[in-house]
């Protein structure tokens, strides 16, 4: 195992590596950000990742949501996700849930960390509301057009800080929404193997008129909760 994750292993030492494999994590969304999700966590180790989407591939996702190729139309995103991981790092164990996140909380697996790859404003509160419950961490992501936004949630309250509401998001350019998935990876990789998180700090990224990326850092208040 050491050998496959051999540059990783440079990185942080053979012990870390150990601890990312005995770690579980959930990944709530299969699409643009789950799929990103799922090449950068899926090769890292981690012991075991849940994959949480009812969706089936459609032609207009293919451009924007790498884990899929044309002939996948039709075919559930999670468990095409899942299969992804477990053909690229046969020391990671990958499972699909063809559900909503309310059914699979339901389910009340043991994880350690929540990853919000959805597209609406409900899911992450309902993706809120139950790591509340949990006392479980979560990594909020969202893209719309060219800009986006990313925050480790420990002691904030998403529901607290922003209107629930069903809009639909613009269009979305797919470079950005990769870029948003690496920054969620790079947190949840972090606070796996032990590292320091930057917690309830709320990241907006966007590109301005002259094509420069611009970064504002908020940070958010505890829950009054």
């Amino acid at each position: 195992m050491m050998h496959y994750f051999h540059r990783q292993v440079q990185l942080w030492g053979e012990k870390t590596q150990l601890i990312l494999q005995s770690k579980r994590i959930a990944i709530v969304g299969s699409g643009g950000l789950g799929s990103s999700l799922a090449f950068a966590l899926g090769s890292s180790g981690i012991g075991e990742i849940h994959m949480i989407d009812f969706d089936t591939v459609s032609l207009h996702n293919i451009h924007r949501q790498i884990a899929f190729k044309s002939g996948d139309e039709g075919k559930y995103k999670s468990q095409i996700a899942a299969e992804l991981i477990e053909a690229r790092c046969p020391y990671v164990k990958a499972h699909a849930h063809v559900s909503r996140f309310e059914e699979f909380a339901e389910k009340n697996i043991d994880i350690d960390l929540i990853i919000d790859a959805t597209d609406n404003l409900p899911s992450r509160g309902a993706i809120n509301t139950y790591a509340k419950s949990k006392g479980l961490p979560w990594v909020y992501g969202s893209v719309e057009a060219f800009n986006g936004q990313v925050c480790f949630f420990q002691e904030a309250s998403f529901n607290e800080l922003f209107k629930i509401t069903t809009k639909t998001p613009a269009g979305i350019a797919a470079p950005i929404v990769m870029h948003i998935a690496s920054l969620q990876a790079n947190l949840a990789l972090r606070y796996l193997a032990g590292l320091s998180v930057k917690k309830d700090k709320l990241y907006y990224l966007f590109f301005n008129d002259e094509g420069e990326l611009v970064t504002q850092k908020f940070a958010l208040p505890k829950s009054e909760r």
